[in-house]
């Protein structure tokens, strides 16, 4: 009499899969991850992109100077150095550095190699400022690279690269 009226409780039922707050919770946690990560990963390709700049610039250095050890001038224009429309490597095509740098651009940089009358100036500068780098650089037949921070072009007056910009320093008030 007594176990029919007694009701049997079954052992609640382990439920499969994830409820939604459990999804809401990681892909929250996720997102802040993400948020976290992001702009030192954005920093982290912007160096990477600027490092392949001034390694080029090193490359249109070594080109220039075998450039000039052939020919016995600098080249004026980065197609001199780079390869040649058609036919053997000459003056205007001496196969010294790769299509793209020759074009001009290349990894988020544009490179523009100017004549001077002691030899050559080569200013590169970010195609997107802030995006693909944030220093332009200047540099010339001295071998010798001038960085500048900001969006300005860089000149042989901005200091060398690895060297920390010159302090400003006011004028002393004058004594009487």
């Amino acid at each position: 009499m007594f176990s029919d009226s007694l009701v049997v409780f079954k052992p609640f039922r382990r439920r499969k899969g994830f409820s939604l707050i459990e999804l809401l919770i990681v892909i929250a946690i996720i997102l802040i991850i993400l948020a976290v990560a992001l702009p030192k990963l954005t920093n982290a390709r912007r160096y990477a992109q600027e490092m392949a700049a001034v390694k080029a610039i090193t490359t249109v250095h070594t080109a220039e100077t075998q450039y000039y050890s052939q020919y016995g001038q600098y080249a004026t224009t980065l197609a001199q150095l780079g390869p040649p429309a058609s036919g053997a490597a000459g003056p205007n095509g001496a196969e010294l550095i790769d299509k793209d740098l020759a074009s001009g651009d290349k990894g988020g940089f544009k490179f523009v190699l100017n004549p001077t009358p002691t030899g050559y100036a080569l200013v590169v500068n970010p195609t997107t400022f802030g995006t693909s780098g944030s220093h332009t650089y200047f540099s010339d037949q001295s071998m010798t690279i001038h960085q500048h921070n900001g969006q300005e072009p860089a000149t042989v007056n901005d200091p060398l690269l690895g060297e920390a910009a010159a302090p400003q320093t006011q004028a002393a008030p004058a004594t009487k």
